[in-house]
């Protein structure tokens, strides 16, 4: 079941009267009972991540990685890769897990002793008592925008990603320190921009969204979630925006919905790759780490994958010229 069976939301029993209600996904049918949750029992909590609220500007960039309970091995590798806690050129960089629960009964309850055997060591994890799922993640952001304003409110940026990206946080960072006239306070919602696009229509799909949770055809503009660049006054304001605005099955298209009401934009980032770093080169290793030296993040990476390519980037030999001329001249049929 998709409810949280701890909470004590009740059902929305007005959902039964919707038309069509019987015939839609169950997903869908619990989606619109308990839409109106947004409460629930926080099981993990990390309150010092930032240093406490009167210290949480010193964290230049909290890396917010959503992860459900089973991802032991996606959080290990990240800790002891790009997401590993540091100083880069004066800025520190913290990093926290989002997630719920999953499965029932006693593998409940072992997957809950797990995310806490990794808190006690590394007090990173943020757990709810919710059901985590696809269809649950725009709740998990919008708990996660709550604990942000209690406990790291001044917090100057973050990166909002999925526990299966690679990603350069030096570069990110250096990004984030080339925007001169911004230290977090101005607006910055940057990543793979999708404009023109609308809610799925079709049932089997797991991206579906029928009319009876949202009527219209087209999304505003948003960036994929994958994984995206906000400021700490964007977050905030998306908070805020949540308040008045329900909350739907799709986390990214939700983030623009907010944006939207606030009259922000997002905007693109060319570094930004959630659908994955197309090398259109025949007999060319796509996963050479010349073409991922100057990213911010890609998408869909396996652990052993992201631990390779962490180290492979920060090869201080590492010769890219030839690589990058080679695919230039291929490219163009040379």
């Amino acid at each position: 079941m998709l409810q949280p069976s701890s909470s004590r939301c009740q059902q929305n029993v007005s959902a039964y009267n919707v038309t069509g209600f019987s015939t839609l996904p169950k997903r869908i049918q619990y989606f619109l009972l308990y839409r109106h949750c947004r409460s629930f029992p926080m099981l993990l909590d990390a309150p010092d991540k930032c240093g406490g609220p009167q210290n949480s500007a010193d964290v230049f960039l909290l890396l917010v990685i959503k992860s459900s309970p089973e991802n032991y091995d996606r959080r290990e590798v990240l800790r002891k890769t790009w997401a590993k806690e540091r100083q880069h050129k004066g800025a520190w960089i913290r990093r926290v897990f989002i997630s719920g629960t999953s499965r029932t009964g006693f593998k409940k309850r072992r997957l809950n002793k797990l995310l806490k055997i990794e808190n006690s060591e590394n007090k990173d994890i943020l757990q709810w008592d919710f059901h985590d799922s696809f269809i649950n993640l725009t709740l998990k952001q919008v708990l996660f925008l709550e604990w942000m304003e209690r406990w790291c409110p001044h917090a100057r940026f973050l990166l909002n990603g999925d526990d299966d990206i690679f990603a350069n946080t030096f570069n990110m960072v250096e990004y984030l320190q080339g925007q001169k006239s911004n230290d977090g306070s101005k607006h910055l919602f940057t990543g793979s921009l999708m404009e023109g696009t609308g809610p799925v229509r079709d049932p089997p799909s797991k991206y579906y969204v029928p009319v009876q949770v949202q009527e219209s055809e087209i999304y505003p503009p948003y960036c994929s979630g994958g994984g995206f660049l906000l400021s700490s006054f964007t977050a905030k304001t998306i908070y805020n925006m949540s308040h008045s605005i329900e909350l739907l099955p799709i986390d990214d298209a939700y983030m623009g919905m907010c944006l939207e009401k606030a009259g922000l934009k997002p905007t693109s980032h060319h570094g930004i790759r959630p659908f994955g770093l197309h090398i259109p080169i025949p007999n060319v290793d796509q996963f050479h780490p010349c073409f991922y030296r100057e990213i911010i993040l890609v998408h869909r990476f396996l652990p052993h994958m992201i631990f390779v390519m962490w180290d492979e980037i920060q090869n201080p030999h590492l010769q890219c010229e030839n690589v990058l001329r080679n695919t230039e001249n291929n490219k163009q049929g040379v």
